[in-house]
């Protein structure tokens, strides 16, 4: 819309010293002629901008133009940029990347080397350590898939390693811990599901698009992918583990003996991601209950000694 590029002009302006119809022709996708069209309108507005002529030429503000700042103290600006810049290592999204500009533009001028520290003293990247394109492709056609209200479909492997084509209505975008997922209707089940994006393959965005349901995502969808309804699982962490309950099991802790053995009790469904989970802690964990449970791990284990023999 001709207003959305006006503002987005305005902010860019801002931003940057100077900046050609061409740059904005091409960024735009529009005519250097609309573009000029564009700077009018924005003058004609009360916002100074100077053309300059020339090969090193193009448009700029005058250099006493500001913006009121009044509505956000630095600390929220620096909290915003902060937030939009960890959003933007994993999810490349041109809004995102519109709305940092848009707030970076606002920081006073003697106030950039604050804010730039604070970037230096906290990071945020939600991004891998190794981003495969796959899952960077389908993050991209599932937000797309979910802007324009369009039905996605995909071959979906669940921890079994069952593959199955699923067609759904995407409703919703989360990213749990350094996992993507996508919540919406699955035409395939009648139902509210949760998908990992990771495990997505062969998506394809429909022309079909559908109207959004009133239902919004709640933390108990989220097992919804499993069969099965969650269970309670004790376990036995020995004291040298002590740093690693607290950093995975905080809030679960049931008891610690004066020995320092430390007992859990987690609600998980029982999949092949819990089969993993529980393995992952070698000799350092005793799955206690349920006894089935701890049967079937004691079973992978000697499976695993097998090939060491």
């Amino acid at each position: 819309m001709k207003i959305e590029r006006l503002l987005s002009i305005i902010i860019m302006l801002i931003n940057r010293p100077m900046i050609t119809a061409h740059d904005l022709s091409l960024k735009y996708n529009v005519t250097i002629r609309t573009i000029y069209r564009d700077i009018q309108t924005i003058v004609a507005a009360g916002i100074p901008v100077i053309s300059y002529q020339g090969k090193k030429g193009g448009f700029c503000l005058s250099e006493n133009y500001r913006i009121d700042r009044q509505l956000l103290s630095i600390n929220d600006m620096t909290a915003i940029l902060l937030a939009l810049k960890g959003i933007s290592t994993t999810f490349k999204n041109e809004n995102v990347n519109e709305a940092i500009e848009k707030i970076e533009s606002l920081v006073p001028e003697d106030k950039k080397n604050y804010v730039q520290q604070q970037f230096e003293n906290v990071l945020i990247d939600l991004s891998g350590w190794s981003e495969s394109p796959d899952r960077k492709k389908n993050l991209h056609l599932t937000n797309l898939a979910l802007s324009q209200k369009k039905l996605i479909s995909f071959t979906y492997r669940n921890l079994m390693g069952e593959e199955a084509k699923r067609l759904i209505e995407p409703m919703t975008l989360i990213l749990k811990m350094n996992a993507w997922y996508v919540y919406g209707f699955c035409r395939d089940k009648n139902d509210y599901r949760l998908f990992r994006l990771s495990r997505m393959s062969q998506c394809e965005i429909h022309n079909q698009t559908f109207i959004r349901r009133n239902k919004a995502y709640n933390e108990s969808d989220f097992f919804k992918n499993n069969s099965m309804n969650t269970i309670p699982i004790k376990i036995k962490f020995a004291p040298q583990a002590k740093n690693k309950v607290e950093e995975f099991f905080y809030g679960s802790v049931e008891s610690v003996s004066e020995d320092g053995f430390i007992t859990v009790v987690v609600h998980y469904p029982e999949d092949e991601w819990i089969y993993s989970m529980l393995l992952s802690f070698g000799n350092d964990i005793e799955v206690v209950s349920p006894p089935h449970l701890r049967r079937k791990i004691l079973k992978r284990i000697e499976s695993t000694l097998q090939l060491y023999k």
